[in-house]
């Protein structure tokens, strides 16, 4: 399943971009769209994007987790270096330890994600601002011709803007076309 992105200049336009899809085969449920105006598309009976995808949440997560397994490895070899641990300290202590510094850096990399726009909208940030609408497009590979047909026939104001993988990877980044 791949992610295509269309920047949509008027909410109109995002109304019939999701019309359209809908007789290709697309639902509602693979059709999301970034905008300022979350109350227009409400009105329009159009699905927003949802947290993961406009919040850095998984991302962040992900790599606070990281971090904080890294401290707790190095913490712990420093403590055992030291000697602030006593040797007779049985094994699983340290890997409790090493479990409290990876969640402890899960929760606060979820708590910057959750402040933080996702990392694969910068490239649209400045049009999302001055008001154009980001729609997504999940469609498997078997009907992606179709949408892109459909997309170059009926929509010529929408600009095609990029291709993502939907598998999400928290370190990818998407290259604007």
């Amino acid at each position: 399943m791949k992610c295509i992105y269309y920047l949509s200049p008027t909410l109109k336009e995002s109304a019939d971009i999701a019309e359209d899809l809908h007789e290709v085969g697309i639902s509602d449920w693979y059709i999301h769209v970034i905008s300022k105006d979350e109350s227009g598309l409400t009105q329009k009976h159009i699905q927003s994007a949802n947290y993961i995808e406009t919040l850095d949440l998984y991302h962040s997560s992900i790599l606070g987790g990281l971090i904080g397994f890294c401290a707790g490895m190095l913490l712990i070899i420093l403590f055992h270096l030291t000697g602030i641990f006593s040797e007779n300290l049985p094994w699983w202590v340290n890997v409790i330890f090493i479990a409290v510094t990876t969640l402890f850096g899960i929760w606060e990399g979820g708590l910057w994600g959750v402040d933080t726009e996702n990392k694969k909208l910068q490239p649209f940030h400045d049009d999302i601002e001055a008001g154009k609408y980001l729609v997504l497009i999940y469609t498997p590979k078997e009907q992606e011709a179709a949408v892109r047909k459909v997309m170059e026939e009926r929509h010529a104001d929408a600009q095609f803007a990029a291709v993502d993988r939907h598998f999400i990877s928290p370190f990818s980044k998407l290259k604007r076309v």
